[in-house]
């Protein structure tokens, strides 16, 4: 019994002995630090020219710490106004479309996906088949968001954007017209009108371009129809040749009553072909 005191006796005056020797450490440290502290101000306040260096450097570094954070603040919201999607996340019909418009127009496949998706929901919106938009976009501007004609036809579906700004305005103004999710809004609005007024799709499409009160609309219609019949099939499974994107069309565009002669913006834009 006499053993186990004398060891738990031993025990306490050693942890006693551990404690006072890290308290004097930790206060010597303490004490260093605050010397050190005390000698650095009374350098800087002697040393008015290692105070400036040191201010700017410091200063410097907060400006640089700022950039960085607003770079990477920003950076995240270029994916957002990035109008693409990765083909892989579509239905495998729209999929098949995007990936043959990518092939045929020279054009990446994720931003062509981002358009076939927008065309099949605003086509099941409007009634209005989504191949038959694609194929007006095709064959008005190969896919090129920032083409224009030299009457003012702008984007993929070269809707006359000063003939047309009222439809822009919920957009946020006639530069829009450039946005490509917002010129295919846009054009489908105007098309739908055309096939509505015409009484059929055919005869919508010579309203479209402009050749209502014409008989011959330089073969515009027959090209956009064939393209549609092109992408139907494409979209049903069938395997279509990836062939040369449709050649330059005599486009008309309404003035008053008469009709202005133009090349089409596939021609005038250079529209890639195949």
């Amino acid at each position: 019994m006499t053993a186990l005191t004398q060891s738990a006796k031993g025990l306490r005056v050693f942890a006693s002995d551990v404690a006072d020797g890290f308290f004097e450490i930790t206060h010597n440290g303490l004490a260093l630090l605050g010397v050190a502290l005390v000698f650095f101000v009374i350098t800087l306040a002697a040393r008015p020219d290692l105070r400036q260096v040191g201010e700017e450097k410091l200063t410097g570094w907060l400006q640089s710490r700022q950039i960085v954070s607003a770079d990477i603040e920003v950076e995240p919201d270029a994916v957002d106004r990035a109008t693409a999607t990765d083909p892989k996340d579509l239905p495998k019909q729209q999929a098949a479309v995007a990936y043959w418009l990518s092939k045929k127009y020279h054009v990446a496949p994720e931003p062509v996906s981002a358009l076939v998706a927008e065309a099949y929901q605003i086509g099941a919106r409007t009634k209005l088949d989504p191949t038959l938009i694609l194929a007006v976009m095709a064959i008005e501007s190969g896919f090129n968001p920032f083409a224009q004609s030299a009457v003012g036809a702008q984007g993929l579906m070269q809707v006359m954007t000063k003939v047309h700004s009222d439809k822009y305005e919920g957009f946020g103004g006639m530069l829009a017209a450039f946005d490509p999710v917002t010129n295919l809004r846009v054009g489908v609005k105007v098309l739908q009108d055309c096939i509505a007024r015409a009484g059929s799709v055919q005869a919508g499409l010579k309203y479209y371009v402009g050749a209502a009160n014409i008989q011959d609309d330089g073969g515009y219609a027959g090209k956009v129809m064939a393209e549609r019949a092109r992408l139907y099939k494409v979209a049903t499974g069938h395997s279509i040749p990836v062939e040369r994107a449709p050649a330059a069309t005599p486009k008309l565009v309404a003035g008053g009553d008469e009709k202005v002669a133009m090349l089409s913006p596939s021609h005038s834009t250079g529209a890639p072909g195949n």
